[in-house]
């Protein structure tokens, strides 16, 4: 069978249902502006159950079978999945697709069943942003003079000066144009993030100077349209790269296995809120839709003043064990 792709899913489809489904995918696309590792996600989702129904029905499904589905038949389907391994947010994000695909089928009056948004989701552990410390934060973007001679640490130092200097996430960093570096005098990058929402980030004059020297030391010609980072091959540097990059420093600096990429987004937030900025000003900076997604670095900084409350008021109870 082909692989399939968010357009066109491999999926053992009446011919009804699977256009109702591509079309469901094409609306994700154009017209809610998913990102596309959101709509591999869901094209996936999708399949997965669709071929769990086959099996259930002894037949290809279609239309008229989603209208006729039970709640438990859908459960059946989660419980599958969760004693295949499957974790909670696997599940809950599975039950997010197919619920928009209800709706959607609802909306353009091919189906009337709402049994699959009757389904409670699964609980998601609540997770907290991990970031670095500022040291340690400091110690990766730290190239040293190095990077004045190997255009590879040059780049990758302006990369991760990027993710913790301006927030960026890694994907948005390495889709900047040659014409959009941050170079010289120029203090604000436009950036388009996830669903096609565009924000404005700062540019400190320390992530200037350092794409300036990739830019020096880079072998290959960069035309204005093309990707500003390369790879050693002189293509779009890929994402893998710098995640390779963030392996050796932890080895290299004794960073935590949570140390990512990402983890600098997580440590330009967590040290701007600690800094005083305000928590809507952070949410602008980092692109996110809601104020609730922000919050989460408020907890992150609780509890960094609490340990250090902890250790260093002189009631505390560690400080009480030591002194006896």
């Amino acid at each position: 069978m082909p692989k399939a792709t968010p357009d066109s899913p491999d999926l053992p489809l009446g011919a009804d249902l699977e256009r109702a489904v591509n079309g469901w995918l094409a609306h994700l696309r154009h017209e809610r502006a998913a990102a596309e590792k959101t709509l591999q996600a869901y094209a996936r989702d999708v399949r997965q159950f669709l071929d769990f129904l086959e099996r259930h029905l002894g037949h290809a499904p279609c239309l008229a079978d989603l209208d006729r589905i039970e709640a438990k038949t859908v459960r059946s389907f989660l419980a599958a999945r969760r004693r295949s391994g499957a974790v909670s947010r696997s599940l809950a994000r599975t039950l997010s697709a197919l619920r928009q695909l209800s709706r959607w089928l609802e909306a353009q009056e091919l189906i009337d069943n709402r049994a699959i948004l009757q389904i409670a989701s699964p609980k998601v552990p609540h997770s907290v942003p991990k970031p670095l410390s500022v040291d340690k934060a400091a110690g990766v973007v730290d190239a040293g003079p190095a990077a004045d001679l190997d255009w590879t640490l040059a780049r990758d130092t302006a990369v991760l000066l990027l993710l913790y200097g301006s927030g960026l996430r890694i994907a948005e960093a390495l889709s900047l144009c040659v014409k959009d570096a941050p170079t010289g005098s120029r203090e604000v990058l436009r950036i388009k993030g996830k669903g096609g929402k565009e924000r404005l980030v700062p540019v400190l004059p320390i992530v200037r100077a350092a794409v300036d020297r990739y830019l020096n030391l880079c072998p290959y010609p960069l035309k204005p349209d093309e990707a500003l980072f390369r790879g050693a091959k002189g293509g779009p540097l890929s994402p893998r790269i710098i995640q390779l990059t963030m392996e050796r420093l932890r080895a290299g600096l004794g960073l935590p296995p949570t140390a990512t990429p990402h983890a600098l987004r997580h440590s330009f937030a967590t040290h701007l809120l600690s800094a005083g900025a305000d928590l809507r000003q952070i949410q602008e900076l980092l692109g996110h839709a809601s104020l609730s997604t922000t919050q989460a670095y408020t907890e992150v900084d609780r509890e960094r003043l609490l340990a250090v409350y902890d250790a260093a008021h002189p009631r505390s109870r560690n400080a009480v064990n030591s002194s006896g």
